[in-house]
């Protein structure tokens, strides 16, 4: 048997004693891990984390995490002292808009199977008897929500790992990573080298100096978060002792961004109330010999009393008992924030085998170890990683401005009740389209991705609104649907469904691969048959090794040599990158800043490109999925015949310097024909009544093609291996136990916005992916994740806030699905 790769942990916090549990007891035992500060109080966010472990959330994957850290740290103890006191969570509301979020919240914990209820004031105050009920509208109990000791788990999770083999270094300092021919081979620090295959930082927020030193961008702010401690509380005395030290749920008073825990007879407070509080790592305190204490650490700045007097008033308002008592202690504590608030996972795209866990907060720390150590030994997570992962940034969001700036509102919005479209208010206009100026003069309603302006609708079309046919005029909304919408929307899908619509694709990341190698590397990668002639079009898979579904992607073969490759971001040009031949036979650019497209999609679509064009646009001169290149008005182009909304028309690529000329040109030339500027609304919606999945949100890793419903895009018969083949080939296409489904809404009006549980029979059964209302048929629509059992027909009910929503599994695709009118 082989030696297992020597393995080197650079932080011992929770995160990194994790790792090393993680990958010990997956039989990697040649694992060290160091540590800048004395052990087990190394004095990172570990050592002074309150420990509060709330594992509901949107994102399913951070909710498995801290799912999956609840259930280790409750199984850990150190010498009979527990490492997680399964006290309960209770999130109250005193607004409203804040309890209405509640009943949104208990929708995500039923489709990620957490178990809680929304409760009203008095069982909030019988179950924290320290609250004021007439202050409280209700709250969101958790019952296996609770209090992680992370400092005690360490030390519980250090002791198995090391009886496995690993070993621990405290007070050793690294000063770099060694590296040879693009590869670590070990650390470098002040005790000495010690060699490496594999080096993981989990550094916390000193993650950004590691990274650093292999020249890997870790796009973390280091700010302070104020934690403060009162006397003792006469309410609280007997309740608790020194071992138990809490009984009463941990409370969240979101409103105010605050939150609660006993500490025996003494209550703690932590605020995000306060202004941003950037820290510099050169400015942290740090005692001459290294060490640390639970009163004196790196990670504890010195308390800010101006800061917390708004959150102490507050604080007296809520919790009556706290009005006789006073702030004893208080310090302003270090944790990590990013610029969309979710961890960083990843391996150096520069130096293989340097690999962050980075901006991990105790809650879903032993959920990421896990995901980590099964990258490392088996190659891929079992949870879907793609909001997690380092690489999903471009490269305008790791700049450190950006970084600074995002990261900062995000602590001030991080108890905030936030819609699902709610985007970024600062930095804007960052990155946009030739068409840019155009689409302000026409009142485009801007949101943003990734820095990108993408119009949502255009003011413009407003007086088309009242043109609709009644069975296309917009249903009222309820006013949480309605944010960040508009009936324009409607009027847009109108006129792509019966006229033609210009909609902007410059902002889908697209890739040129050129070489005399190019064919073989698509053909690896992907599930379709890159050797084809030129002027093909294919719409294909990227999988990992299990057959789950990395991506969904196009490929556009222009000539021999090149291809243009649409891709869902940053992690797939990684991915390539990743993945080119070390001959140099194939060059990958992106070339997604130098050009720009435009979609010109409906039935008199031809009408309006082919009298501007010389080359031949009919049926026969350029079929449904071939391409290309051609002139429109005198402007070089790229032509792909590819409709994402389901109609006749192509996506029109050219350079950026022709690109407002070419808006000009078509918009102008199709006045007499009704041409619409239409946006993302319609966009979403007319994709979603054809079917077509989006990637990230309807299908991930945790999917194989089959469950998603894309099983044509795998092309079993094309010869040679590729990614996840083997993995496919075992699967049988008709015996998936879940699928991507297809649900109209009976009522007619209630417009889901995703992560909804989905209930069969009155349980709980799957979730909601996508939702929208299909102007087309006047119905809502959505697609869940369900169980195959549920065909077309089958009625379900969907929980939308504190109602219940029917639905019916419906056959798709929803419009067209003769293919008639996209291959007019």
């Amino acid at each position: 048997m082989s030696p297992t790769p020597r393995v080197v942990i650079i932080g011992a916090g929770i995160v990194g004693a994790n790792l090393a549990d993680e990958l010990t007891a997956r039989g990697w035992n040649r694992v060290t891990v160091v540590d800048q500060g004395p052990l087990p109080l190394t004095g990172g966010s570990t050592s002074h984390a309150p420990g509060l472990v709330y594992q509901t959330g949107p994102s399913k994957t951070m909710t498995a995490f801290a799912q999956y850290t609840a259930e280790k740290l409750r199984g850990l103890d150190v010498d009979g002292a527990w490492c997680f006191n399964q006290v309960g969570g209770l999130e109250i509301a005193t607004t409203p808009e804040r309890l209405a979020d509640l009943h949104r919240k208990q929708g995500w914990a039923t489709s990620w199977g957490v178990p809680g209820t929304v409760v009203g004031p008095e069982e909030c105050a019988r179950l924290h008897p320290l609250l004021a009920p007439d202050e409280v509208l209700g709250g969101f109990h958790t019952p296996t929500d609770g209090l992680g000791k992370a400092s005690r788990a360490v030390i519980a999770l250090a002791r198995r790992a090391e009886a496995a083999g690993a070993e621990f270094r405290g007070s050793t300092r690294v000063l770099g990573i060694n590296q040879q021919g693009g590869r670590v081979t070990g650390v470098h620090t002040d005790q000495g080298d010690i060699p490496a295959d594999i080096v993981v930082s989990c550094a916390g927020f000193w993650g950004r100096r590691v990274g650093d030193m292999v020249g890997m961008k870790v796009p973390l702010l280091p700010m302070a978060h104020q934690y403060a401690r009162t006397d003792q509380v006469p309410e609280l005395v007997g309740r608790n002792d020194e071992l138990s030290e809490a009984r009463l749920p941990i409370l969240r008073h979101q409103d105010h961004d605050l939150y609660y825990r006993e500490h025996n007879d003494r209550i703690g407070i932590g605020t995000y109330a306060h202004r941003p509080i950037p820290v510099s790592l050169t400015d942290l305190p740090e005692n001459e010999d290294g060490s640390t204490s639970e009163e004196e650490m790196p990670s504890m700045l010195p308390f800010t009393d101006e800061d917390f007097a708004p959150s102490w008033e507050q604080s007296k308002r809520l919790l009556p008992a706290l009005r006789t008592a006073k702030v004893e202690a208080g310090f302003n504590g270090i944790f990590s924030f990013t610029p969309d608030g979710g961890p960083l996972i990843g391996e150096s795209p520069d130096v293989a085998g340097f690999w962050i866990a980075e901006a991990v907060w105790v809650t879903h720390s032993s959920g990421v170890a896990r995901s980590v150590a099964q990258l490392l030994v088996d190659g891929r997570s079992e949870v879907d990683l793609h909001g997690c992962d380092v690489h999903r940034f471009d490269e305008i969001e790791t700049v450190d401005d950006y970084v600074e700036e995002t990261s900062k509102q995000n602590f001030i919005e991080i108890y905030d009740v936030t819609h699902p479209s709610q985007p970024k208010f600062s930095p804007r206009d960052l990155r946009v389209s030739p068409f840019h100026a155009r689409q302000r003069e026409l009142g485009a309603f801007f949101l943003e991705s990734h820095g990108w302006e993408r119009p949502h609708w255009y003011e413009a079309n407003a007086p088309l609104v009242k043109e609709l046919p009644a069975e296309w005029y917009p249903r009222p909304r309820d006013p949480w649907s309605a944010m960040y919408h508009s009936p324009i929307a409607a009027a847009e899908a109108w006129k792509t469904r019966n006229a033609v619509a210009m909609y902007d694709m410059t902002p889908l990341k697209r890739l040129e691969v050129t070489g005399p190698g190019a064919i073989a590397f698509l053909d690896r990668l992907t599930t379709s048959k890159m050797d084809r002639v030129p002027g093909y079009v294919a719409y294909t898979l990227l999988l990992d090794e299990a057959g789950g579904v990395r991506s969904d992607i196009t490929v556009a073969r222009l000539d021999e040599h090149t291809f243009q490759v649409g891709v869902n971001g940053n992690l797939d040009l990684d991915r390539l990158r990743r993945e080119l031949p070390a001959d140099g036979s194939v060059q990958l650019r992106d070339v997604t800043g130098g050009t720009c497209g435009i979609g010109v999609w409906g039935p008199l679509a031809r009408d309006l490109v082919q009298p501007l064009s010389r080359d031949d646009f009919s049926d026969d001169g350029l079929k449904f999925f071939r391409c290309m290149r051609a002139h429109i008005g005198g402007i070089p182009v790229t032509v792909l015949r590819v409709s994402y909304v389901g109609e006749l028309g192509w996506e029109i690529y050219t350079s950026a310097e022709y690109g407002q000329k070419l808006w000009d040109v078509l918009y102008e030339a199709g006045r007499e024909l009704g041409v619409a500027p239409a946006g993302r609304a319609a966009f979403n919606s007319l994709r979603l009544e054809k079917g077509y999945r989006a990637w990230g949100a309807d299908m991930n890793t945790e999917h194989n093609p089959y469950e998603a419903g894309i099983g044509f895009a795998v092309r079993m018969g094309k010869k040679g291996d590729f990614i996840g083949r083997e993995a496919v080939e075992a699967l049988d296409p008709d015996a998936v136990s879940r699928r991507l489904t297809c649900l109209t809404v009976d009522d007619g009006r209630s417009v889901l916005l995703g992560s909804e549980p989905v209930l069969i029979g009155g349980e709980p059964a799957g979730y909601v992916t996508s939702a929208a209302f299909a102007h087309t048929l006047g119905v809502p629509i959505a697609y869940a994740w369900l169980p195959s059992s549920a065909v077309p027909g089958t009625p379900v009910e969907i929980q939308y806030f504190d109602r219940r929503v029917r639905a019916t599994v419906a056959a798709e695709p929803l419009v067209d699905p003769e293919m008639k009118r996209i291959r007019r």
